[in-house]
């Protein structure tokens, strides 16, 4: 692929019906061609001895930020949070945890981030309910994930918001993909991270601009 072709190819972002934030694109020659959906399988932890259902959905970028705080809803009014980052370049993520924030404060900061939070392909947000083995994920590729014994109230929330369970939904991370990520994106992340008070951010830096 050459330049010009690889150009075109980052800065498409709409495959049918369905449109992609600046944050992910598919690998050359778009091995998984993205589209809306939800499909539920069970994650397994043989060492942990858990097991439960996860949801994993992918959202057009019109609707994606609206349809991410809908899902925190179901979670309470206090929950903990994860911010996740892998601005320093070698694709292991840094986790800042927060433990008993106000859901509806949570969502107002999240809110100031939206931009960040949606269009950043080395941020990601995990969000968990107090006591219970909930938890929804917004990761890195703009995909949601949500781990439940009871995932029906997540699923009205994909109902309401016009996204429907697919039994056969590739997600564009199952391939190849490329992230996209700024030096402006990792200096919100620490503005993000000072503003919920999580941990130690000094490291989440990064160094170029960029695919």
């Amino acid at each position: 692929m050459n330049s010009d072709s690889l150009a075109t190819h980052l800065s498409t972002n709409r495959y049918g019906e369905f449109a992609l934030t600046d944050a992910i694109r598919p690998g050359r020659g778009v091995p998984i061609r993205p589209r809306e959906g939800y499909r539920i399988d069970v994650y397994r932890d043989l060492k942990a001895k858990i097991r439960l259902p996860i949801l994993s959905a992918a959202v057009s970028s019109e609707r994606l930020f609206d349809t991410f705080l809908a899902l925190l809803e179901p979670l309470g009014e206090e929950v903990h949070v994860v911010l996740e980052s892998s601005h320093d370049g070698n694709r292991e993520h840094t986790d800042l945890r927060r433990d008993h924030i106000d859901t509806p404060v949570l969502a107002s900061y999240l809110c100031e981030f939206e931009e960040l939070l949606t269009n950043d392909g080395c941020t990601g947000v995990a969000i968990m309910a107090p006591g219970q083995a909930v938890e929804v994920q917004f990761d890195e590729h703009k995909l949601f994930h949500i781990y439940a014994a009871n995932l029906k109230p997540f699923r009205r929330v994909l109902k309401r918001a016009g996204v429907r369970r697919r039994k056969v939904l590739p997600l564009i991370s199952e391939a190849e993909h490329l992230h996209h990520t700024t030096e402006g994106y990792a200096e919100e992340f620490q503005q993000l991270a000072m503003r919920l008070g999580v941990g130690d951010f000094d490291s989440v830096l990064s160094d170029s601009d960029g695919w």
